[in-house]
């Protein structure tokens, strides 16, 4: 199966119950986490059916993609490298390579990945890239597939038979590579990134059916309490950090006036949540 075939097999499995389910609990965490980061642009990479920006309120929003086997009530005009031909307002989409983004370096306030490193053609240039073009101080937002899961376990097994001639059909999409969360935070922290938030969800065991999922809804409050890093999901929220740093002209000048209008970037607690 081609690259491109296997990211729309994935956004059609998350129509499915178990996919529904996971996307419901990761759209919330977007939610909450974008509505109060304030800025001018913001841009989501990869998988439109999840709308990662849909509760920020910067005047830029984009959403980017880098294959072209797409929905076809998508339609992705050209980009062109610079960000004022874009209109405001408006959440426009994009087709371009993940690790060569056609944004100046330190022009973005805000990306979000929905799963985007797991299906890149190279994660970490792609992490790369987005440290590039954020702002300093500017925050990156990551939702991805926990391989220390029983929902990472059936895919294993999954991949297992597919290599040893068993066969069988695999529970969840079988392309892409599931990034573990502490090797993700390592990623960032040589990237200068500080892990903000980072948290785990969907605790339900990795069912295909409707009902056995609704009757598994107990898990989510024990597995909060009690195995909290075996959720099916992880979440997370990191601030780029530039040392040595200061803010001079606009940027001082809003910095300081941040209690009497809105701050250019949110505040929000350093203290990361672990196991969340």
């Amino acid at each position: 199966m081609t690259r491109d075939a296997s990211i729309i097999e994935l956004g059609h499995w998350l129509k499915s119950p178990p996919g529904h389910y996971l996307v419901s609990w990761e759209q919330l965490q977007f939610d909450r986490a974008v509505a109060d980061l304030f800025g001018f642009h913001a841009l989501q990479l990869g998988l439109p059916q999840i709308d990662g920006l849909r509760a920020n309120r910067m005047p830029h929003r984009w959403v980017a993609s880098d294959t072209m086997m797409l929905p076809e009530s998508m339609d992705l005009p050209p980009v062109d490298d610079t960000l004022a031909t874009l209109a405001p307002h408006e959440s426009l989409a994009l087709h371009c390579d993940f690790d060569a983004l056609p944004f100046p370096a330190q022009s973005l306030d805000l990306v979000v990945l929905p799963h985007a490193l797991e299906l890149a053609r190279d994660p970490h240039e792609t992490l790369r890239e987005v440290e590039r073009v954020l702002v300093p101080e500017g925050r990156v937002v990551i939702a991805g597939f926990n391989p220390a899961s029983l929902w990472g376990l059936r895919q294993n097994i999954g991949h297992l038979r597919q290599r040893t001639g068993l066969g069988g059909r695999m529970f969840m999409p079988g392309d892409g590579e599931f990034i573990g969360y502490w090797r993700l935070r390592d990623w960032l922290r040589l990237l200068s990134f500080e892990v903000e938030v980072g948290r785990f969800g969907c605790w339900r065991p990795p069912f295909g059916s409707q009902r056995w999922l609704e009757r598994m809804g107990w898990l989510e409050r024990a597995g909060d309490r009690w195995w909290p890093v075996l959720g099916a999901m992880y979440f997370v929220v990191a601030v780029k950090r530039v040392r040595g740093m200061r803010l001079v002209g606009i940027a001082r000048r809003r910095s300081v006036g941040a209690k009497a209008t809105a701050p250019a970037v949110a505040a929000h607690s350093n203290a990361t949540t672990e196991g969340r």
